[in-house]
């Protein structure tokens, strides 16, 4: 069990903050001038609220080669992700698999991407995403490491895209920032996958959301910041986000959900750990 220092009377968010707990980000892009340049800082104000250990994902190989550094430099926080975002695809040059297939055996290294399908942006070809997804689901089943997956309007591409690839034996992952309705929820869950959300859950206009977020099982949600991007309420005016704000969605979920949350805390990190095969928060 993860032990955590209860608030007193009048508890709220603030009170949370020095509380002994152990949250888990899996997503944040810390590699990039935005977050990296004050990671110290980062890390120190992420633990001073209760933020034990940090995913650093990728979007491109040099972020892929930049996460992999940082979580040899700081293993007691850092995991790290390796693969290319679907809007970066089309800049894929000759020797960017190789590479990423080689990041991904580090030992740092506990999930492939994130990857996935975007038809929001128009950017890039769809098919060549769906070229790029395949070959990170491949290289996921090869390595036996998660799939972290983006997706943005097109929820049923991503569903049929995975859907060969799950199994009791196949391709395990998360579906990140989830921002899908019910119908789509349901195909996920029977995938296999986890669901993971982020500050967009915390917003005003977001009951429609909060709705499904409660319906998730226990044993299946995730919590992330995806810094330095949707910093949640109350502190959506700020940017950059960073992991530190995790304590906002982690309340807002544990509001709509009914529960406590430190017990938010305990059943959303035992889920990382088991999604990414690591053991206890040291």
């Amino acid at each position: 069990m993860i032990a955590i220092a209860k608030p007193g009377h009048g508890s709220n968010v603030n009170a949370c903050w020095n509380a002994i707990m152990s949250l888990i980000d899996t997503h944040a892009h810390l590699a990039g001038e935005t977050l990296s340049g004050d990671l110290e800082g980062v890390l120190q104000r992420a633990l001073a609220r209760g933020v034990g250990r940090i995913l650093a994902v990728a979007v491109d190989r040099t972020s892929s080669e930049e996460s992999v550094a940082l979580a040899q430099r700081h293993p007691q926080q850092i995991w790290a992700s390796v693969g290319v975002q679907p809007n970066y695809v089309a800049e894929i040059a000759a020797g960017d698999r190789e590479r990423i297939a080689a990041l991904a055996t580090d030992d740092c290294v506990v999930a492939i991407g994130e990857t996935g399908l975007d038809r929001y942006w128009k950017d890039v070809p769809f098919d060549l995403q769906q070229s790029a997804f395949t070959w990170h689901l491949e290289l996921a089943c090869q390595c036996q490491l998660p799939v972290i997956i983006h997706m943005r309007d097109c929820g049923d591409d991503v569903v049929a895209a995975v859907r060969p690839f799950a199994g009791p034996s196949g391709v395990r992952g998360v579906m990140h920032s989830f921002t899908g309705d019910e119908r789509l929820l349901a195909d996920c869950l029977e995938l296999g996958l986890y669901i993971s959300f982020a500050g967009m859950v915390t917003f005003k206009k977001s009951d429609a959301l909060r709705e499904v977020a409660r319906r998730v099982p226990d044993d299946r949600l995730l919590i992330e910041t995806d810094s330095p991007y949707l910093s949640p309420e109350p502190v959506r005016h700020i940017r950059p986000n960073e992991p530190a704000n995790l304590v906002h969605t982690a309340q807002c979920l544990a509001a709509t959900r009914g529960c406590s949350i430190e017990r938010l805390a305990e059943f959303t990190s035992a889920n990382a750990l088991r999604l990414f095969r690591r053991g206890p928060l040291e």
